[in-house]
């Protein structure tokens, strides 16, 4: 069972696509943070996802928030996804799956992909938004919702 309602975010710190060494401590307790894990880079679903966050980042940057995205994918990948789909936000690698075991996350296909799942959370580090779909284009729907 993942993180729920209510719940703290845990701290961590992993490489964003520019190979730079990403802090929680950096956001958390400062604005709302919309975290979307996805299973891969170029994959269709995740895609449409990364990108449809793209196309309503605006909306997310004018209620305040930030969205960062978090898979197992190498930096190299999350570089190379950002640049070829014009991604404004931040890509987290998770090659060891550390956060998806911090944030509790259930393993899919023998754990060798991330569960698509998305969470809101407030300016406090609280959880107060828990999305989980196959399909991508509700997740942005619904986080958009939670932070209105």
């Amino acid at each position: 069972m993942s993180l729920k309602v209510g719940d703290r975010i845990p701290h961590f710190e992993l490489l964003n696509q520019h190979g730079e060494l990403f802090n929680s401590e950096t956001v958390l307790g400062v604005k709302p943070l919309v975290v979307y894990f996805y299973p891969k880079d170029e994959t269709p679903g995740c895609t449409a996802e990364a990108c449809s966050f793209r196309d309503h980042y605006e909306e997310f940057l004018e209620l305040g928030a930030e969205v960062i995205g978090i898979s197992s994918d190498g930096v190299k990948s999350h570089q190379k996804f950002a640049t070829r789909h014009k991604l404004p936000f931040v890509l987290l690698s998770d090659s060891k799956k550390k956060v998806q075991r911090l944030f509790k996350l259930p393993k899919i296909l023998f754990g060798l992909f991330t569960k698509r799942i998305t969470f809101v959370i407030d300016k406090e580090g609280l959880v107060s938004y828990v999305h989980s779909s196959l399909m991508p284009d509700t997740h942005i729907k619904k986080a958009l919702q939670q932070l209105r």
